[in-house]
């Protein structure tokens, strides 16, 4: 007899999603965590960007009419609104136990390790459980070179009380350029080094191009093919080296160098289970090599993006898994991913790249939305949008770039996935005059053709 039917490792999204649909159908579950409750996104990571985002989206928005109609745009107090985001974030890591708790799930505020296939060690307390799911997550990883304690990570920038005058990003990925671009708009200095040849190399090219454009238009410095291989304290602030001899002075280091997963110290060796900074490895079923223990999120070695929405697919998965709705593999619809910079670039399904290698699959229809859309756009000129039509006419993929990429995407995602043709759009009615109705009169032309 074990003392839970389940136990997470984590309390993440990958892991209290499928612990409430497990509670809920009268499973005894446990979730533990050493670090606050809830996880990387809610505390730490993508609730607290999008909340400090919000105000320096609309400034965009009115900078477009500055030369129409706006006499100042205004300007953005980081200290008020880093008080503002912590006013309303920091309750979240006290209510999710609370919530856990009126459902009947357990929470130990330690971090979990692995005994044996049934066995946790949870600080003092031994727990036994039938199953077991691995939550765990990554972290920040942290660059190896002479004077990395002077690095941040994106946890601690996400806290700062005072926006830096010189920033300094070691890479040039989604982290790095989303907090840039919230420095460059408040008119601080901006420099990149990237060992690779561009930044958001997950991105299509083009897009990427036009917001490094913007980003170096607003006082931004990018390196591109620099190994960084120091950082020194200077008098003023801090002094980062390249190997190739370049050196830039700053007054914060931001390390957004990537991410690792968070496998060490589970008990995952002496149990067989392979796993590496990647993650965890899995089958398709998202079990590891120990059948009764899964894994769930970004823990996962796995290609499909590491979201939020990814890993609350996931942990709903495994719990169905478990209460025998479903033995199918997982399978994962298209999954749409977004970079919250200033404009957006968003993307889904098949990429332009996997496209341009496949022209005898796929048609890539380019369109300059905002150039064509100006009285319904607010007035986003550079607006631009790339449609991948498979040869049987339905939508395989999406590029965007523009400040309300995330709620197209969201909708093209829902034409992707449940195959809608052109004549069902043309069926339906949409709310007019707006932008989404524009991009469905976009897409009747363009499908099934």
């Amino acid at each position: 007899m074990f003392d839970y039917d389940v136990a997470y490792l984590g309390s993440g999204h990958s892991c209290w999603h499928g612990a409430l649909t497990l509670a809920a159908a009268g499973k005894k579950v446990v979730l533990m965590d050493h670090d606050l409750p809830g996880g990387t996104c809610t505390n730490y990571g993508c609730d607290a960007k999008i909340l400090l985002d919000g105000p320096f989206e609309f400034l965009e928005g009115l900078k477009r009419y500055e030369d129409v109609c706006v006499d100042h745009a205004g300007t953005i107090d980081w200290k008020n609104l880093m008080a503002y985001k912590k006013k309303h974030l920091a309750p979240f890591s006290e209510f999710i136990p609370g919530m856990l708790k009126q459902t009947g799930i357990d929470f130990i505020r330690e971090r979990g390790k692995l005994l044996d296939a049934h066995t946790i060690q949870a600080g003092d307390q031994t727990i036994t459980a039938e199953t077991i799911v691995l939550g765990v997550g990554q972290r920040n990883a942290r660059l190896n070179v002479p004077g990395s304690e002077y690095l941040h990570g994106s946890r601690e920038f996400l806290d700062i009380e005072e926006m830096p005058e010189h920033l300094i990003c070691i890479g040039a990925g989604i982290i790095s350029m989303e907090f840039a671009s919230m420095a460059l708009t408040l008119g601080k200095k901006v420099t990149f080094f990237e060992f690779m040849p561009r930044a958001l190399a997950a991105y299509p090219e083009k897009y990427v191009c036009k917001l490094v454009e913007k980003m170096t238009a607003q006082g931004a410095e990018f390196h591109f093919g620099e190994a960084v291989c120091g950082i020194e304290k200077t008098e003023k602030g801090y002094r980062v080296m390249a190997k190739s001899g370049l050196c830039v002075e700053g007054d914060y280091v931001l390390d957004a160098t990537g991410r690792v997963a968070n496998y060490e110290d589970l008990g995952l060796e002496e149990l067989g289970i392979p796993a590496s900074r990647r993650g965890i490895q899995v089958d398709d079923h998202l079990r590891t090599c120990v059948p009764n223990i899964y894994v769930s999120g970004d823990a996962i070695d796995k290609e499909i993006p590491r979201l939020t929405p990814t890993a609350e697919f996931e942990s709903n998965y495994i719990a169905s898994q478990i209460l025998g709705v479903s033995n199918a593999p997982i399978c994962y619809p298209a999954v749409p991913n977004l970079v919250f910079t200033l404009p957006r670039i968003a993307q889904v399904g098949i990429t332009v790249d996997e496209a341009e290698k496949c022209p005898e699959q796929y048609r890539i229809v380019s369109v300059p939305y905002g150039a064509q859309n100006e009285w319904v756009d607010n007035r986003e000129l550079d607006i631009d949008m790339t449609f991948i039509v498979d040869k049987e006419g339905f939508l395989a993929g999406a590029a965007i770039y523009g400040s309300e990429a995330g709620t197209w995407i969201d909708f093209l995602t829902l034409v992707i996935n449940k195959k809608i043709s052109g004549d069902e759009l043309r069926g339906m009615i949409f709310a007019f005059p707006t932008q989404t109705y524009m991009i469905v009169s976009t897409l009747v032309s363009i499908l099934n053709k």
